[in-house]
């Protein structure tokens, strides 16, 4: 599908990356890793058309669609969001414009045995026909699909998007995307602005139903569960491997080692013969031999290393007094902004050295309890903070709070104490401030670079509770793991909102979910949280079928345990015979659509009806009625194999 062919890219004389080839074939899923700088967005755009490589090229097949979805776009505010969302069917649009214009013109013609009119019924025929095959104006259960998928629910619909932060802004870009079914998607750091239930669900999107998909990002939980290939960019080169990110992480350090093996052996030899060399230049009787080691040193070709993966440094938070023994307490705590209720009644107690996460889907209220807390905004109800608790805190605007005028280093040098000054610059190096770059002034650093160093800064106050507010959102993979390893060793209490699954496996023991103006306590990690509410999103499907199926669902648990008695057999029997009765009922009416169908088509193959949009707008109905139908067919059969396998 796309096929990239030696690109090479500089930035003022400054190699990014050279030599980079790969192909993206169909139903590839690529993950792009890299450190942040090695140019994984910049190959984005690249593959998206909207840059140019120094050299090299990217080849695409005939016809093929692109969608990409960059990390930051300017977004329109003039209508609502599902009329927003509707722009991803333009192409129907202008499609049906041209039909209905076609139309218009075959209704004022008379000469109905020209050649000019036969073409035109023709051409109005053949796009027709193509209007019907791409689901016509049956597109707006998709639309409703996704967007609820991406977190937004009905009453959202029809609100004007301006009355949306940019990160829901931002699913609404995603969600047209996604509608537009493209051929390759490129997606760079798209569950930026997603929580951990609209997370899941684009995984799945990504899994059943994309095309290829080449994307970027710092959460390892997705990119292990959506992508089967991982493309490294590292020292200028890229690098493919054919697994997953974990497997990739193996054989990336297998690789490595080997390197470092050929390096080691490579200066040996050079030693030697440059030793020789030495030894025997001016020796007559040597000079051929030294001849030729001078051009065996010349057609070596260095050996390069990987880049040296920092994540192994391990950070320690200072010590600190001991807090009491609930840092915590929450009783009927409340909060709303005018008519707007964002919590109440919240009842939490947070014990002494317990990491916890507080997660939900944005805007139900996790950074409004933190701001609670921090006495940063008025609330209802008690809030009490624990005797000597010393909080520090991470917040999503926390960056903002540096001083400009300090260097990198100065800023983390004033913090860091005892044996931790000697270590600085391998922290800073370790969260990406390497070299020369520790002496740039905090003024001019992006702002994903100054929250890494307000992170660092965090990381090196003695603080006994530790709050943070989305703090992974700026942290590439290997800078996560350093980061986690620093809050597992921590002996004070932490709250962290986050929507990184992988961050949060093995470092909380307890969930705090947000829903619907109210908080649940959830006693585990975060994937015993998730399996719990896969069995409740199970439990609602099953509650709502028809008697029979609870029937025979109880017939089916019965033997599971044992051999069925008399009676249960009579009522398996009796509902066998119900579903047999369903699935002939769902036939039937199957067959009748097809029939209906048929009958509308036969009309529209002749030259008066192939003009008639009514009988057009009719296909289009029976067309949405007999997948329905098709639908139904098929929950009866699978119900009706199940009764049997409780037979059996």
């Amino acid at each position: 599908m796309l096929s990239i062919e030696s690109l090479s890219v500089e930035f003022s004389a400054r190699p990014l990356f050279s030599d980079v080839s790969f192909v993206v074939n169909t139903k590839d899923r690529i993950a792009l890793v890299g450190k942040n700088g090695a140019g994984k967005s910049t190959l984005l755009k690249i593959l998206a058309g909207l840059q140019q490589p120094t050299s090299g090229q990217v080849a695409r097949q005939k016809d093929i669609e692109v969608g990409y979805l960059p990390q930051v776009m300017v977004l329109e505010d003039n209508c609502t969001v599902v009329e927003e969302a509707e722009k991803a069917f333009a192409n129907v649009h202008a499609l049906q414009s041209e039909i209905e214009l076609l139309n218009n013109r075959l209704a004022e013609r008379t000469d109905y045995e020209s050649e000019d009119y036969l073409r035109l019924v023709e051409e109005f025929s053949h796009k027709s026909e193509h209007f019907q095959l791409i689901g016509g104006l049956n597109y707006h259960a998709e639309i409703e699909r996704t967007l609820q998928g991406l977190g937004f629910s009905q009453r959202d619909f029809n609100r004007p998007t301006r009355e949306f932060s940019g990160g829901w802004r931002m699913r609404i870009e995603l969600a047209k995307i996604l509608l537009r079914r493209p051929d390759v998607l490129l997606l760079d750091e798209p569950t930026n602005h997603l929580d951990i239930e609209s997370i899941r669900w684009l995984e799945q999107f990504l899994i059943h139903s994309a095309g290829a998909v080449v994307l970027v990002s710092h959460d390892r939980a997705f990119i292990n569960n959506v992508t089967n290939r991982t493309l490294e960019i590292a020292c200028g080169r890229a690098t493919d491997y054919k697994v997953k990110y974990d497997d990739f992480v193996s054989l990336r350090k297998e690789r490595r080692e080997q390197q470092i093996r050929a390096y080691e052996n490579q200066q040996k030899e050079i030693a030697d013969i440059k030793d020789f060399i030495e030894r025997f230049r001016y020796k007559p009787t040597k000079a051929v031999q030294v001849q030729s080691r001078i051009k065996q040193l010349e057609k070596i070709v260095p050996i390069e290393i990987d880049e040296e993966d920092n994540s192994a440094l391990h950070l320690k938070f200072p010590p600190c007094l001991r807090s009491g023994d609930y840092p915590v307490i929450c009783e009927g705590v409340s909060k709303s902004y005018g008519e707007q209720k964002v919590f109440s009644d919240i009842d939490l107690t947070i014990k002494r050295g317990e990491k916890v996460a507080f997660v939900g889907k944005n805007g139900e209220g996790k950074s409004t309890l933190i701001k609670c807390i921090m006495a940063e905004i008025e609330h209802g109800g008690t809030l009490k903070i624990g005797h000597n608790v010393s909080i520090g805190y991470y917040a999503q605007n926390q960056a903002q709070l540096l001083n400009d005028e300090l260097t990198i280093f100065e800023t983390i040098d004033y913090v860091a104490k005892g044996d931790v000054r000697l270590k600085i610059r391998d922290i800073l190096g370790a969260f990406m401030f390497g070299g020369e770059a520790v002496e740039k002034k905090v003024k001019v650093l992006s702002g994903g670079e100054r929250s890494r160093l307000a992170m660092i800064k965090l990381l090196l106050e003695p603080v006994n509770l530790l709050i943070l507010d989305e703090p992974t959102n700026h942290l590439d993979l290997r800078t996560k793991d350093v980061l986690k390893q620093a809050i597992e060793a921590f002996d004070g209490t932490v709250i962290i909102v986050s929507h990184d699954r992988e961050f949060l496996d093995g470092l909380v023991s307890k969930v705090y979910e947000f829903k619907d103006g109210k908080v649940r306590e959830h006693l585990g990690g975060i994937y015993d949280f998730l399996a719990m509410k896969d069995k409740e999103a199970q439990a609602t499907l099953s509650a709502s079928p028809t008697s029979e199926i609870k029937k025979s669902n109880a017939i089916a648990e019965t033997t599971s345990k044992g051999k069925l008695n008399y009676e249960q057999q009579k009522e398996l029997a009796k509902q066998q015979k119900k579903m047999q009765r369903k699935v002939d009922e769902a036939e039937a009416k199957i067959e009748q659509i097809e029939g209906e169908i048929a009958l509308v088509e036969e009309r529209l193959a002749t030259p008066e009806g192939s003009c008639n949009m009514a009988l057009f707008d009719q296909h289009a109905r029976l067309k949405k009625d007999l997948d329905a139908a098709v639908a139904e067919w098929e929950m009866a059969i699978e119900e009706y194999e199940q009764l049997n396998q409780a037979e059996d």
